[in-house]
């Protein structure tokens, strides 16, 4: 509301750089180059395609906020691009696995649990993590023992006697999206309750132009 007490035209719209879900998709973006740059070849449409998904949850995330000053089902849309797009760039994370014949991390492994721990905000300490898992040497579901490994292998009947590299760096991605696309999943359900509540631009007008009126 305004300081007459009725509603702004064009409420407060941007602001993503604030947004968690704009935080760790910037996360995902870089991290996925690195891969790329690293265990892609670059001449590969695979490559271009990783990267270009990886942005595009970025701009998309970006461009919803900005929208929602004057079109909540813009804001809408974009953000359902947003995370489109992670979820096809998951795919290819999970393929390159598939064709490699490297493990996918379970849902429950708490490997993946470990890198959420370590609450990352760049691709340095991504890397950092990366490296630090790989060189020591930690088998199976997160190098635990007895009881601890028991449990988190209850759903599992393969494990790895030591991760490579490459399979660590792809599942440090995956974890990564899987946090962005819940967050976006929450992001997305909140904007559809507002806009079905508040309705979208012509709404707002009519209430600006009926406040006005009465008022006059």
């Amino acid at each position: 509301m305004d300081k007459a007490g009725q509603e702004p035209l064009i409420p407060k719209h941007g602001g993503y750089r604030k947004l968690k879900s704009f935080q760790l998709a910037q996360l995902v973006y870089d991290v996925t180059v690195r891969f790329c740059d690293r265990f892609i070849d670059k001449r590969s449409r695979t490559h271009d395609q990783m990267v270009q998904a990886a942005r595009s949850g970025v701009q998309n995330i970006a461009e919803g906020s900005m929208a929602s000053g004057t079109s909540r089902k813009m804001e809408l849309k974009l953000t359902n691009v947003a995370r489109a797009s992670l979820e096809e760039l998951r795919l290819d994370y999970e393929d390159f696995l598939r064709h490699r014949t490297l493990i996918l991390w379970e849902r429950k492994d708490i490997r993946r649990q470990q890198l959420i721990d370590k609450r990352p905000t760049t691709a340095d300490d991504v890397a950092a993590w990366t490296k630090e898992f790989h060189e020591s040497g930690q088998h199976g579901q997160g190098g635990q023992s007895g009881q601890q490994q028991g449990l988190a292998l209850s759903t599992s009947s393969t494990v790895s006697t030591r991760s490579t590299y490459p399979e660590i760096a792809a599942n440090a991605a995956l974890t990564l999206l899987a946090v962005v696309s819940a967050l976006l999943d929450r992001q997305i359900a909140a904007q559809a309750r507002t806009f079905e509540n508040e309705g979208g631009f012509t709404e707002r007008l009519y209430r600006h132009r009926k406040g006005q009126q009465g008022r006059s």
